[in-house]
Protein backbone atom coordinates (compact mmCIF):
# COMPACT_ATOMS: atom_id res chain seq x y z
CA UNK A 1 0.00 0.00 0.00
CA UNK A 2 0.83 3.52 -0.31
CA UNK A 3 1.54 5.24 3.09
CA UNK A 4 2.09 9.18 4.05
CA UNK A 5 3.60 9.34 7.31
CA UNK A 6 4.46 12.89 8.44
CA UNK A 7 7.14 13.29 10.97
CA UNK A 8 9.62 16.23 13.33
CA UNK A 9 8.41 19.22 13.83
CA UNK A 10 8.17 22.83 12.09
CA UNK A 11 9.76 26.33 12.12
CA UNK A 12 7.63 29.21 12.30
CA UNK A 13 10.11 32.12 11.57
CA UNK A 14 10.22 35.01 13.57
CA UNK A 15 13.14 37.05 11.45
CA UNK A 16 15.73 35.61 9.41
CA UNK A 17 17.19 33.87 12.44
CA UNK A 18 14.52 32.60 15.23
CA UNK A 19 11.92 30.85 14.96
CA UNK A 20 8.83 29.24 17.01
CA UNK A 21 9.14 25.53 17.16
CA UNK A 22 8.09 22.22 18.91
CA UNK A 23 10.79 20.11 20.92
CA UNK A 24 10.17 16.81 18.54
CA UNK A 25 13.33 14.36 17.19
CA UNK A 26 10.81 13.20 14.87
CA UNK A 27 11.97 9.83 15.92
CA UNK A 28 8.51 8.50 16.07
CA UNK A 29 7.49 9.29 12.68
CA UNK A 30 10.93 7.74 11.19
CA UNK A 31 10.34 4.53 13.26
CA UNK A 32 6.97 4.32 11.47
CA UNK A 33 8.45 4.99 8.26
CA UNK A 34 11.04 2.55 8.36
CA UNK A 35 9.08 -0.01 9.67
CA UNK A 36 6.18 -0.05 6.64
CA UNK A 37 9.32 0.49 4.27
CA UNK A 38 10.20 -2.98 6.07
CA UNK A 39 6.62 -4.46 5.51
CA UNK A 40 6.82 -4.10 1.52
CA UNK A 41 4.97 -0.32 1.64
CA UNK A 42 5.27 2.56 -0.84
CA UNK A 43 5.98 5.22 1.48
CA UNK A 44 5.86 8.98 1.55
CA UNK A 45 7.96 10.38 4.27
CA UNK A 46 6.86 14.29 4.77
CA UNK A 47 9.33 15.54 7.13
CA UNK A 48 10.40 18.84 9.03
CA UNK A 49 13.77 19.64 10.13
CA UNK A 50 15.33 16.70 11.93
CA UNK A 51 19.14 15.75 13.03
CA UNK A 52 18.32 11.78 11.62
CA UNK A 53 19.20 9.76 8.38
CA UNK A 54 16.88 9.66 6.16
CA UNK A 55 14.50 6.62 5.76
CA UNK A 56 15.82 3.92 3.03
CA UNK A 57 13.87 3.25 0.17
CA UNK A 58 11.06 6.40 1.68
CA UNK A 59 10.46 9.30 -0.69
CA UNK A 60 11.40 11.97 1.84
CA UNK A 61 9.69 15.33 1.50
CA UNK A 62 11.74 17.73 3.26
CA UNK A 63 10.03 20.59 4.43
CA UNK A 64 10.18 23.59 7.12
CA UNK A 65 7.14 25.46 7.93
CA UNK A 66 3.51 24.39 8.76
CA UNK A 67 2.33 26.01 5.43
CA UNK A 68 4.62 24.05 3.62
CA UNK A 69 3.91 20.64 5.59
CA UNK A 70 0.56 21.38 4.51
CA UNK A 71 1.23 21.69 0.88
CA UNK A 72 3.19 18.82 0.92
CA UNK A 73 0.57 16.24 2.15
CA UNK A 74 -1.80 18.30 0.22
CA UNK A 75 -0.23 17.22 -3.03
CA UNK A 76 0.88 14.00 -1.95
CA UNK A 77 -2.19 12.55 -0.41
CA UNK A 78 -4.28 11.32 -3.44
CA UNK A 79 -3.22 7.82 -4.36
CA UNK A 80 -2.18 6.66 -0.19
CA UNK A 81 -4.61 4.36 1.15
CA UNK A 82 -3.40 5.45 5.16
CA UNK A 83 -1.66 8.70 6.46
CA UNK A 84 -0.15 8.85 9.65
CA UNK A 85 0.02 12.18 10.92
CA UNK A 86 2.60 11.75 13.60
CA UNK A 87 4.93 15.44 13.16
CA UNK A 88 4.62 17.51 15.47
CA UNK A 89 3.39 20.91 13.83
CA UNK A 90 3.09 24.02 15.61
CA UNK A 91 -0.01 25.77 16.34
CA UNK A 92 1.02 28.88 15.98
CA UNK A 93 3.26 31.51 14.12
CA UNK A 94 4.39 34.92 14.77
CA UNK A 95 1.51 37.09 12.62
CA UNK A 96 4.47 39.45 11.03
CA UNK A 97 7.78 38.07 10.82
CA UNK A 98 10.83 40.17 10.50
CA UNK A 99 12.83 41.01 7.46
CA UNK A 100 15.72 41.91 9.73
CA UNK A 101 16.92 40.71 12.84
CA UNK A 102 14.59 41.95 15.64
CA UNK A 103 17.23 43.36 18.33
CA UNK A 104 17.04 43.48 21.83
CA UNK A 105 14.84 46.26 23.68
CA UNK A 106 14.36 47.02 27.31
CA UNK A 107 11.30 46.13 28.78
CA UNK A 108 8.74 43.86 27.19
CA UNK A 109 8.56 42.58 23.79
CA UNK A 110 4.89 41.43 22.60
CA UNK A 111 4.20 38.44 19.81
CA UNK A 112 1.03 38.54 17.79
CA UNK A 113 0.42 34.93 16.71
CA UNK A 114 -1.76 33.42 14.49
CA UNK A 115 -3.17 29.71 13.91
CA UNK A 116 -1.47 27.59 11.33
CA UNK A 117 -3.00 25.22 8.73
CA UNK A 118 -4.53 22.35 10.33
CA UNK A 119 -3.32 19.29 8.58
CA UNK A 120 -4.93 16.70 10.37
CA UNK A 121 -8.26 18.59 10.29
CA UNK A 122 -8.36 18.91 5.84
CA UNK A 123 -7.50 15.60 5.43
CA UNK A 124 -11.04 14.81 5.55
CA UNK A 125 -12.77 18.06 4.79
CA UNK A 126 -10.31 19.87 2.66
CA UNK A 127 -7.97 17.01 0.82
CA UNK A 128 -11.12 14.52 0.75
CA UNK A 129 -9.27 11.52 1.72
CA UNK A 130 -11.06 8.70 2.30
CA UNK A 131 -8.21 6.13 3.24
CA UNK A 132 -7.34 4.98 7.42
CA UNK A 133 -6.80 8.28 8.64
CA UNK A 134 -4.18 7.93 12.12
CA UNK A 135 -2.88 10.72 14.12
CA UNK A 136 -0.91 11.38 16.98
CA UNK A 137 -1.82 13.80 20.08
CA UNK A 138 0.91 14.76 22.73
CA UNK A 139 -0.60 15.62 26.18
CA UNK A 140 0.48 16.88 29.88
CA UNK A 141 -2.86 16.57 31.24
CA UNK A 142 -6.33 14.69 30.75
CA UNK A 143 -5.09 12.54 27.95
CA UNK A 144 -7.86 10.31 26.91
CA UNK A 145 -10.65 12.93 27.33
CA UNK A 146 -8.53 14.98 24.66
CA UNK A 147 -7.51 12.25 22.54
CA UNK A 148 -11.11 11.12 22.41
CA UNK A 149 -12.05 14.61 21.24
CA UNK A 150 -9.50 15.16 18.37
CA UNK A 151 -10.31 11.44 16.94
CA UNK A 152 -14.04 12.73 16.92
CA UNK A 153 -13.09 16.07 15.42
CA UNK A 154 -10.77 15.48 13.13
CA UNK A 155 -12.46 12.41 11.35
CA UNK A 156 -9.84 9.49 13.07
CA UNK A 157 -9.82 5.95 12.56
CA UNK A 158 -7.23 5.70 15.17
CA UNK A 159 -5.15 8.40 17.63
CA UNK A 160 -2.08 7.56 19.29
CA UNK A 161 -1.83 9.64 22.38
CA UNK A 162 1.46 10.05 24.83
CA UNK A 163 1.77 11.88 28.28
CA UNK A 164 4.88 14.15 27.26
CA UNK A 165 5.15 15.30 30.62
CA UNK A 166 6.59 11.78 31.59
CA UNK A 167 10.73 11.78 32.24
CA UNK A 168 12.56 9.60 29.29
CA UNK A 169 9.60 8.99 27.30
CA UNK A 170 7.91 11.24 24.62
CA UNK A 171 9.50 14.25 22.50
CA UNK A 172 13.45 13.51 22.15
CA UNK A 173 13.54 10.51 23.92
CA UNK A 174 14.56 7.13 22.58
CA UNK A 175 11.51 5.52 24.67
CA UNK A 176 7.90 6.31 24.28
CA UNK A 177 4.93 5.07 25.83
CA UNK A 178 1.26 5.48 24.19
CA UNK A 179 -2.25 4.85 24.20
CA UNK A 180 -4.03 3.43 21.39
CA UNK A 181 -7.52 4.77 20.48
CA UNK A 182 -9.92 3.51 18.11
CA UNK A 183 -13.38 4.85 16.28
CA UNK A 184 -15.08 2.03 17.85
CA UNK A 185 -14.40 3.31 21.54
CA UNK A 186 -11.89 0.99 22.06
CA UNK A 187 -8.62 1.97 23.73
CA UNK A 188 -5.60 0.08 24.13
CA UNK A 189 -2.01 0.64 26.05
CA UNK A 190 0.71 -0.17 24.70
CA UNK A 191 3.61 -0.45 27.52
CA UNK A 192 6.76 1.60 27.41
CA UNK A 193 9.23 0.85 24.64
CA UNK A 194 12.08 2.19 22.42
CA UNK A 195 10.27 3.60 19.36
CA UNK A 196 11.52 1.69 16.84
CA UNK A 197 9.21 -1.78 18.42
CA UNK A 198 6.25 0.77 19.04
CA UNK A 199 6.00 1.78 15.48
CA UNK A 200 6.23 -2.18 14.62
CA UNK A 201 3.25 -2.87 17.12
CA UNK A 202 1.69 0.52 15.41
CA UNK A 203 1.84 -0.57 12.27
CA UNK A 204 0.58 -3.95 12.92
CA UNK A 205 -2.37 -2.69 14.72
CA UNK A 206 -3.70 -0.20 11.67
CA UNK A 207 -3.13 -3.44 9.24
CA UNK A 208 -5.20 -5.60 11.13
CA UNK A 209 -8.05 -2.99 10.89
CA UNK A 210 -7.72 -2.96 6.48
CA UNK A 211 -9.27 -5.11 3.98
CA UNK A 212 -7.23 -7.91 3.01
CA UNK A 213 -7.00 -8.33 -0.93
CA UNK A 214 -6.09 -11.15 -2.91
CA UNK A 215 -3.75 -10.92 -5.96
CA UNK A 216 -6.51 -9.88 -8.00
CA UNK A 217 -7.29 -6.91 -5.79
CA UNK A 218 -10.60 -8.21 -4.49
CA UNK A 219 -11.65 -7.49 -1.04
CA UNK A 220 -11.12 -10.82 1.02
CA UNK A 221 -13.49 -11.53 3.60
Amino acid sequence: MRILITAGPTREALDPVRYLSIRSSGRMGYALADAAVAGGHEVVLVSGPVSLPPVAGAEVVSVESARAMYEAVRDRLPGCAIAIFCAAVADYRPRNPADQKIKKIDGIMTLELERTEDILGSARSVFGFRGFLVGFAAETNEGRIHAREKLRRKGCDLLVSNDVSRPGTGFEALENEVCLHYADGREESLPRAVKTILAEEILRRIEALLPRHDDHGTALS
